[in-house]
């Protein structure tokens, strides 16, 4: 920590384990907005450093930047938290609907595929059994 509660954009891509370079885009999008030292370098407060975590945990979640800006808002605005609370569980419940899909999907794969290995042995022991020890 460069000063005490704020970060640069150093500190946070090696505690967050992402590249400053993706920190600058989400400043690109407006999702966050750190504050600027004398030399111009990025400082991150506490709130940005949130909004940062936030971020990542929406992208862990699979919602797209825009999803997560619906969440959060602008940097620039102060959002109401009943508004947000609302808006993650909306993004939230498509989610897991996303997510119940795709594994029922994965289920009935391994189903079918379970019964084409089983196949598989079974005619694997024909072959062998029929084998003489002959190559002709």
């Amino acid at each position: 920590m460069a000063k005490e509660g704020l970060w640069t954009i150093t500190d946070l891509s090696r505690e967050l384990g992402i590249t400053p370079r993706t920190i600058r885009y989400y400043e690109e999008k407006g999702l966050i907005r750190p504050g600027r030292s004398g030399g111009d370098h990025r400082l991150f407060d506490k709130r940005e450093r949130t909004r940062l975590k936030l971020i990542l945990r929406g992208k862990r979640f699979g919602l797209t930047l825009d999803e997560i800006s619906d969440i959060l808002g602008s940097a620039t605005a102060d959002m109401n938290e009943i508004d947000q609370v609302k808006k993650a569980l909306e993004h939230f419940k498509k989610v897991l609907q996303d997510l119940s899909a795709r594994k029922a999907e994965v289920e009935k794969m391994q189903t079918e595929l379970l019964q084409y290995v089983g196949g598989m042995m079974t005619r694997l022991s024909q072959l062998e059994g029929n084998d003489s020890g002959s190559n002709y």
